[in-house]
Formats: structure tokens, sequence, C-alpha cells
């Protein structure tokens, strides 16, 4: 099985061209898939019946793994056992009639309003790096625009004395508004830290790093990750969770879904309708926690 798994690689690899972060994850699925087959002792995966396939994907719901990981583990075994009949290897897929599993929708993390100022708060110091990480995080939270949108800001793109950006996105341009927050603490950057921080003073970035290059997504998430600690945050950020936030926040406040879809550049309204979903959520989760009789049992 082992070589036959090396040769079915070395055609995704070469032949089929899949990058190597694809056939490291095919490896992997499949590598899992024969263990497994080793384990009940079936010592050959050509002849394996879709009942065995099927308590596969039992086996693997029963160790918790996720309906998404699952269904990613269908697809690859999928993709091993057509390159097998392909060669004449394998006369039966026992993939052929299983549907991946439909990957369960999660709603996104959000910030309470009490804990996005926690957040925007730690970037308090006078110095060039505290100073910029307050403007970065809060335009986050002004616009709701993503961290590759963010990092790919340019100085043009800023328009300091009306107060808004305009964000370039794949096929279409969004202006956006800044609160007063946000452009006193870019008034700040462009003045005090950016003009020291640029490496060469004709470079259009508006966020560069302490080397004075434009500023990477995973120097943000080192970012955000270093303040969620000191505030003592104890949820999950992730780089989007401020663009969540701005779209949940925006939407309890009474902005209505076409306004935020525009804003957070959502191609479809469905995209921002999960929004809804939150809110929808913390409402039932009030109700429960407030109502006098929500917990009560009901007797006859």
């Amino acid at each position: 099985m082992d070589m036959l798994l090396n040769n079915f690689i070395e055609y995704i690899k070469n032949e089929k061209k899949l990058s190597d972060n694809t056939v490291q994850s095919y490896r992997r699925d499949i590598e899992q898939y024969i263990t497994y087959l080793e384990e009940i002792g079936k010592n050959d995966c050509t002849t394996v019946a879709p009942t065995a396939f099927l308590n596969y994907m039992l086996y693997l719901q029963k160790k918790g793994k996720a309906t998404s990981t699952i269904s990613r583990c269908i697809a690859s075994t999928r993709a091993f056992y057509h390159y097998l009949q392909m060669n004449n290897l394998c006369r039966v897929d026992p993939t052929e009639n299983v549907h991946s599993f439909k990957p369960e929708k999660k709603l996104p993390q959000v910030l309470t309003s009490h804990e996005v100022n926690l957040l925007l708060q730690q970037p308090s110091g006078v110095d060039l790096k505290s100073i910029r990480d307050k403007a970065m995080l809060e335009l986050l939270y002004a616009t709701g625009i993503r961290v590759s949108e963010l990092i790919n800001l340019n100085i043009s793109d800023l328009n300091i004395d009306v107060g808004y950006i305009i964000c370039r996105g794949s096929d279409k341009e969004r202006i956006i508004p800044l609160y007063p927050r946000a452009i006193a603490s870019l008034k700040k950057y462009l003045s005090d830290a950016r003009p020291v921080m640029i490496e060469n003073e004709n470079d259009v970035s508006l966020f560069v790093n302490i080397n004075g290059k434009r500023l990477t997504r995973q120097g943000f998430w080192k970012i955000i990750k270093s303040y969620q600690v000191q505030a003592k945050i104890n949820k999950d950020i992730t780089p989007h969770t401020l663009r969540h936030s701005f779209a949940a926040h925006l939407l309890e406040n009474g902005a209505d879904l076409k306004s935020i879809q525009e804003m957070l550049g959502h191609s479809d309204i469905s995209s921002t309708q999960i929004y809804a979903n939150v809110i929808k959520n913390k409402i039932n989760e009030v109700y429960k926690n407030a109502h006098p009789l929500a917990k009560a049992s009901i007797k006859n």
C-alpha cells in the first residue's frame, strides 16, 4: 500500500502539478486511511468494500473529527482511488457513493463593545510601534476591512481631512468613513511615527514594520495576539475578529444589511446575513438568562 501511495503522490505532484500544501494534505489523509485499514487487518487497499469505507467515516466521527476534516478525507481518498482505477489497479471504488459531509456553519467570533474598547486601549505608549498599532486597530474597527486589505493600503487610499478610506478589492473599490478617534490615531501615526519608520521616503505603503517595509499579514497576527493577552480577553481573537465585530455591532445598532454588505465588500448578501444570526443568538442568550420564566419548568 505504501508503494501505491508513493506512486499516487508522484502523480499529483508531477502530472497534476498540485501545490506542496495540497500534496502533503493528500498524503496525510491517505496515510491515516491506510493505518486504519492495517489496524482492522486489511492489508490491501485495492479490495476495500464500500461498507468498510463507510465504517472508516464513522471511525473518524467517533474520534471527534470535524465534518470539514472528514469531507477533506473523502476527497483525498476518492482522488487516490480514481488514480488506482485509471491505472487498472483497482476494480471497485469504495468512495463512489459516499457523499461529502456538509460542514457545520460556525458563527463568527464577535467581541463585545467592552472587549473591543479593551483591545483598542492596549497600544497606549508613545513609542513608534504603539502609535502605529493604535492607528491600525482603530482603522480596522472603524471600517471592517480585511487584514489583507489593511496591509495593502497606500497613503493615497486615505483621505484624512474628509475622513474616509478607499479600499480597493479584487473587482471593485469601496469608500468607507472613519470615526473621529480613528482619524485622530491615524493623524498621529502619519505625523509622529510613519516618517521615522519608513526606509524609503518614496514608499507608498500606509503601514510599515519596524524595518520600514510594508507590514505583512503574519506580522499583524503577532501584533493582535499580543494585545489579546495584554487585554486578558478570553476569546480566540484572529485578524478577522474586528471585522466580524464591526459588522455585528453596526447591525445591533440599527444599520441595514445592505449597507453593511457594501462596507464589507461582500458580493452576496447571504455572506452578510450570518451577522443577523449572531445577533439572534445573542438575543436568545439574553432572554434565557434574564427572563424569570425562561428556565422554569412547565407543570400541568
